[in-house]
């Protein structure tokens, strides 16, 4: 069967710039990054007249988009929606995040991901309930609890059914041993939501926790004497962070301080934290019951507090260029491999290179969206029967 042969762009491969060469797609994944010479005379040729082709965003904190909230709709409708909304923007691969709510809606959460069938959908985050009420942002407090040894294999169950799973629990609520089971069962078990000090911060990455959930938000704060959950996920070398880049969330100085400290091989990584405003008209939507507004460019309950963000993936991406002056290769990453990293499943997306999933985002030199494949199929086109 011919190749598909995107050619035309500058190709940032997930690691280096490959300028005059092609990508060439087969059945859905990456064939190869050949020389633009050395295309072959059958391949279908795509000229992108220009821009980058990189690989298709991965955000791992997706709450809803086009006019959906994903607690108010745990469906497989429903997340087809946010992903198509999410996609618009160069996110090829999300995880719907589901906040702190009750059990009836975290099952129809996980049935709704276990279906498999949306495009671009990977697995489910849940944010919660194991979350400390100190630290509650836009959580009812009420709903948080403790975790439990049936909470345990409840979760390695939908883990099971879901494919990946992302949990944020708060260390208060969750002792190392349990944390040890869930990561051994290969939840991505993250931190945030907690007013933990550095020391039990520091026991839950060593049980297994690998990631921080919005870095800086909602949890305790780095200081000369008290480093907190901020200061051990920036001083663990194996832990990612997850940031919110909107300039509201977190003060650009502090963002960039954070990037450019972070210890690796763990790094920090963009999320939308996005709600049902993106992608949608509309100015407010209802929050577990509450009202929260747009409000020159944040999203607020009554209260002030935050309620998620009003940010696509590209948005995010131009942040950090254009006001915390990351390059170009850099925050690319922080919006694909990195992410894939921090999930573990970048020996599937976040590169473009032989055997990955073609997924892909093309974007004009001001780093705006032009188009994305999911599965080597461009937005607007039918899957292959």
């Amino acid at each position: 069967m011919p190749h598909d042969a995107l050619v035309g762009a500058r190709i940032f491969d997930g690691d280096t710039i490959r300028d005059r060469s092609a990508v060439l797609i087969d059945g859905g994944r990456i064939a190869a990054i050949v020389p633009a010479d050395a295309v072959p005379d059958d391949a279908r040729r795509t000229d992108l007249g220009g821009g980058w082709l990189a690989p298709g965003f991965v955000d791992a904190q997706v709450n809803g988009g086009g006019g959906v909230l994903f607690n108010d709709d745990p469906s497989p409708e429903g997340i087809a929606a946010i992903a198509a909304a999410h996609r618009r923007f160069g996110t090829t691969a999300l995880l719907p995040t589901l906040i702190t709510d009750g059990p009836a809606v975290m099952a129809a959460a996980i049935a709704a991901v276990a279906v498999g069938s949306v495009p671009g959908v990977i697995g489910l985050h849940l944010e919660g309930p194991h979350l400390a009420p100190a630290r509650k942002g836009a959580h009812l407090a009420e709903l948080m609890r403790p975790l439990g040894d049936d909470d345990v294999e409840a979760l390695i169950a939908a883990q099971a059914r879901v494919g990946l799973l992302m949990l944020t629990l708060a260390p208060e609520q969750a002792p190392p041993a349990l944390i040890r089971r869930l990561a051994d069962a290969g939840i991505v078990v993250s931190l945030g939501h907690s007013d933990a000090s550095y020391d039990d911060a520091v026991a839950a990455f060593a049980a297994g926790a690998r990631c921080a959930t919005h870095l800086f938000n909602a949890m305790s704060p780095l200081g000369h004497r008290a480093p907190g959950l901020v200061g051990a996920a920036l001083d663990a070398g194996d832990v990612w962070c997850g940031v919110i880049a909107d300039g509201h969330h977190v003060h650009p100085a502090s963002l960039a301080v954070a990037i450019r400290g972070k210890r690796g091989p763990g790094r920090c990584f963009l999320v939308t934290d996005a709600m049902s405003t993106v992608g949608a008209d509309g100015d407010s939507f209802v929050l577990n019951g509450r009202t929260a507004r747009r409000e020159d460019g944040r999203l607020v309950l009554g209260d002030g507090t935050l309620a998620g963000a009003d940010l696509d993936m590209a948005s995010a991406v131009r942040f950090c260029t254009e006001r915390l002056g990351v390059d170009v290769e850099e925050v690319l990453r922080m919006a694909s491999r990195y992410p894939a990293e921090a999930l573990g499943i970048g020996d599937r997306f976040g590169r473009i290179a032989a055997g990955r999933a073609a997924d892909l985002v093309h974007l004009d030199d001001g780093l705006h969206v032009q188009a994305t494949w999911i599965g080597g199929v461009r937005d607007g086109e039918a899957a292959p029967a």
